[in-house]
């Protein structure tokens, strides 16, 4: 006479189910850092934008004014979006005395010396009686 042969249970047995649980928690976990990166790195490009936008109005200012800057090293601070950043403007003479260089960096303001934004242009000697 033959054994009756017995049915194997329907479902799952604890370890399958902790192993599936173990892998979906490192999935998930990979998924929480990757986001908690994008943001930081979000807040990062929002900072440059807005130290970019320093350097710009700075050079937009001389421009405008006409201002003929004076060879050397200035320093400042200004605020753009709610965020407080410090400058630095570099003037150099060039070949054509006409011209200068305006190097312009900004960093954070705080003591944190990483420049954020780098702008170079160019101011020009309007001629005598041009104004």
């Amino acid at each position: 006479m033959a054994k009756p042969r017995r049915a194997k249970p329907a479902g799952f047995t604890l370890v399958e189910v902790l192993v599936a649980l173990a892998v979906i928690a490192i999935a998930l976990l990979a998924a929480l850092r990757a986001a908690g990166q994008g943001t930081a790195a979000a807040g990062e490009l929002r900072e440059r934008l807005l130290a970019g936008w320093v350097a710009q109005n700075r050079l937009a200012e001389h421009r405008a004014r006409g201002d003929w800057l004076p060879l050397g090293i200035q320093h400042g601070a200004a605020s753009e979006g709610g965020a407080a950043f410090a400058w630095r403007e570099e003037v150099v003479a060039t070949p054509n005395p006409s011209f200068r260089r305006l190097d312009i960096f900004v960093s954070a303001a705080g003591g944190d010396a990483r420049t954020l934004a780098h702008l170079a242009g160019f101011v020009v000697n309007p001629p005598p009686g041009s104004q």
